[in-house]
Order: structure tokens, then sequence, then C-alpha cells
């Protein structure tokens, strides 16, 4: 089961034939300044297998983007990951440079927000941001998110956005 296309979006399983845009995606400097590093191509081939396990194992991860079109927007989806030490729902969402400040990562994220209340359950949902990503902390804001608190668990500080779906 996938989130409901939205007026521009739809969204599908990523698979290893995904490989090139994934790649050129999670490998872009710009896209991954707030990581610790782009990814490589094994990196992104090993992000798509992570998915992969992520559909068999909950249903759901990040999924592939794009357009009614089928042009290639990014990837946004559902995963767990751990805030201070417990697991929490995270929405995740990347946009290809040329694409960003059209609105893409807030439409991808709000149908994700919609899945994970309708579909999954979720009585909240977190979207994890380096303190400085300001256009990401804007797309939570936007979706309905506030500040809960920051993330210390890890190797650095990490703001904590949520909103409540229940």
């Amino acid at each position: 089961m996938l989130p409901h296309p939205t007026n521009r979006l739809r969204f599908r399983e990523m698979t290893l034939p995904d490989l090139g845009a994934m790649s050129a995606l999670l490998g872009d400097p710009e896209v991954m300044t707030f990581y610790p590093a782009p990814k490589t191509r094994d990196e992104a081939t090993a992000w798509i297998e992570w998915n992969q396990a992520n559909y068999a194992r909950h249903g759901y991860g990040l999924w592939l983007v794009e357009t009614h079109d089928g042009e290639f927007v990014g990837d946004c989806g559902l995963t767990w990951q751990n805030v201070n030490g417990r697991l929490e729902l995270e929405v995740g969402y990347h946009v290809r440079v040329e694409l960003q400040g059209r609105g893409y990562a807030t439409e991808a994220a709000l149908a994700c927000l919609e899945y994970a209340r309708d579909v999954v359950g979720a009585g909240r949902l977190v979207a994890i941001i380096h303190p400085d990503n300001m256009a990401s902390r804007r797309v939570a804001e936007r979706i309905g998110m506030r500040h809960l608190e920051d993330d210390v668990a890890g190797t650095m500080v990490r703001t904590v956005m949520g909103v409540k779906l229940r």
C-alpha cells in the first residue's frame, strides 16, 4: 500500500533499476548538505535495499516520488528512527535540487503524514532535522509540526519536530 497520489505527485516502491536516479540524488552534495557526506553509488544501493527491507517488514519505508508524468522528484516516506533512546516514526524527504522550492517536499510529506495516521495508525510523527536546515524545518512546520526536543543521543545534536496524529 502506498500514500494516495497528490495533485502533482505519485509514490512507488524503490527498486534497484532506480539506482541511477537515487545515486544522483543521494550523491548530490547540495541535497546532502546536512548529512555527514554525499552517498556513494554503493551506499545508494544499500539505501534502496534498506527501504525494500522496510517495505517487507513494515509495509512502508521511503518511497520514490515522481510527477504524474513520471519525472523523478526524490524520495519521501516513513521510517523508524532512534530519538534519545526510543523509537519514533519519522517522515523523511529529499528533493532534486532543481525541483526544490516548488512545494514538492511539503506535498509529499503531507501525503505521508496522512498515511501514518490513517494506515499505520501512528499516534505521533516526527521529523529529525539538522539545526541549520531551515528549508526542511519549514516543510515540517507546513505539515503542522512543532519543535518537540533536541536529540542528543548521537554524535551531533538534531532538532526533533513533531505532530500528534491522534
